[in-house]
């Protein structure tokens, strides 16, 4: 039984034949199952977080078939679920294959793609056509099968967002080219818009080469010298160097509707709600709240974008915006008039208990699955996560309850991690930590401290 299964094992679709390296990866998929406490997992990779609405429905459907019902959003946009039966077989990639979710069993952890979530929605060029390009190139890549489930692309549209996450190769949208980012190097080569996902699946296979002796699973890991030689490689067939460093902060969209200019009134300062977006708690949904979710994008766009932030983007239109619905990350005056489309799309998600706006307590507070879902989490830490919630903090806090910190966000964040000595808290800068503070069994102290930290 579940108890038997090793912390990675194949489905019986797995086509079987592993890549030299495969048995030291243990990032699960949708074809290899994780164990946990609570049951196995499985790990659907979305590329670029896009979902259709129906899509969406057989992700609830073999997550209430075969798991605990509920779907988990992870850092990279994806969708755990969790509670498996550890006899339930190849059912989960049998539906999930029939709905389109599995378009290649041989690169079904490769296709890792995290994309700026507002692209074409808040006046940034779209970037749907890269991401259904490179997902193809990919899954047709007998080469790109040999990625990590660790090794991570990323489009962004220009405003630097996924940019931010240190993905191993990164497309960047400026005017009419992109700019291509291998790991967090400075300096960027400049294409023309169309070569891009070419080039970024040519650095990839470029990287595989480059990290047989070492056996690195990312970028980051090779040898500085291997990783100089890649960059230089990738150079050699891409366009001229540009520097540009890579941001230090990465900004998930602020909860709320998302306006742009309104391109049928080009000559005024009119704006439309050209999407709505929500957090969702710990990034954890129940059957109930996916439905509505999916209701409401059917209604809409058809269309979920699922965030890095574990958040949900939903694409309109949903006309103009009144004062109510002024969107937080537009510098654009709100029209006067409630279209109220927007407004009550975003009331009824609120009462599913959705983030709809920043005044959430909510908002920014992050966690691992804790106890008792991971054995190696030390406490319950969504609990205790909760337990502290209280005014919104200027940075965001994130609860480990190991070391590993599973999940844990980018750029500057507060680090709450489970020790046996106690909760250790820390401010992270990248890659500086400040001093930290432990706070030992005292829930009301670790409350404050952490509130103290955020502000």
């Amino acid at each position: 039984m579940l108890a038997a299964m090793p912390d990675s094992a194949p489905s019986p679709l797995s086509a079987g034949g592993t890549s030299p390296r495969d048995g030291g990866d243990a990032c699960p998929g949708t074809l290899r199952l994780h164990r946990a406490d609570d049951g196995a997992l499985a790990r659907v990779r979305i590329p670029g977080g896009v979902l259709s609405a129906d899509r969406a429905d057989a992700l609830l459907a073999v997550a209430g078939r075969f798991g605990d019902g509920e779907l988990h959003l992870t850092s990279r946009g994806n969708v755990q679920l969790r509670g498996l039966d550890a006899e339930c077989g190849g059912g989960p990639a049998e539906l999930l294959g029939a709905a389109g979710l599995l378009p290649s069993a041989a690169h079904e952890r490769a296709r890792n793609i995290v994309a700026s979530p507002l692209a074409g929605l808040d006046g940034s060029p779209p970037v749907g056509g890269w991401l259904s390009e490179l997902d193809s190139l990919v899954c047709g890549s007998a080469a790109a099968a040999a990625l990590s489930g660790r090794f991570l692309f990323a489009l962004d549209s220009g405003r630097g967002d996924v940019d931010a996450l240190g993905a191993d190769v990164t497309l960047i949208a400026e005017g009419g080219d992109c700019l291509l980012r291998v790991g967090a190097a400075d300096e960027v080569f400049r294409l023309p818009s169309a070569d891009g996902p070419r080039a970024a699946l040519l650095a990839a296979e470029l990287f595989l080469r480059a990290a047989r002796d070492s056996g690195a699973w990312r970028v980051k890991d090779l040898p500085d010298d291997v990783r100089t030689a890649l960059v230089r490689t990738v150079g050699v067939t891409a366009g001229p160097v540009v520097h540009r460093p890579r941001p230090r902060t990465a900004k998930a969209p602020a909860p709320g509707p998302v306006t742009a200019p309104d391109s049928s009134t080009p000559a005024t300062t009119a704006t439309t709600v050209t999407a709505i977006s929500v957090g969702v708690p710990l990034g954890r949904l129940v059957p109930a709240q996916w439905r509505l979710l999916t209701e409401t994008a059917r209604r809409y766009g058809n269309e979920l974008r699922l965030t890095p932030w574990r958040g949900i983007v939903i694409p309109g239109p949903f006309g103009p915006p009144g004062p109510s619905t002024q969107s937080a990350q537009s510098t654009q005056p709100a029209q006067s008039g409630q279209s109220g489309r927007a407004a009550e799309a975003l009331d009824a998600l609120a009462a599913a208990g959705l983030i709809t706006g920043p005044d959430s307590p909510w908002t920014g507070v992050g966690a691992c699955i804790g106890h008792p879902g991971c054995a190696k989490s030390l406490s319950d830490v969504r609990a205790e996560a909760g337990a502290a919630v209280g005014p919104v903090g200027r940075l965001p806090v994130y609860w480990s309850g190991c070391e590993r910190r599973c999940g844990h966000p980018h750029g500057e964040w507060i680090d709450v991690v489970v020790t046996p000595e106690g909760h250790r808290i820390s401010h992270v800068r990248g890659e500086h930590r400040d001093p930290r503070t432990v706070v030992r069994n005292d829930p009301a102290a670790l409350a404050s401290a952490v509130s103290g930290a955020r502000a």
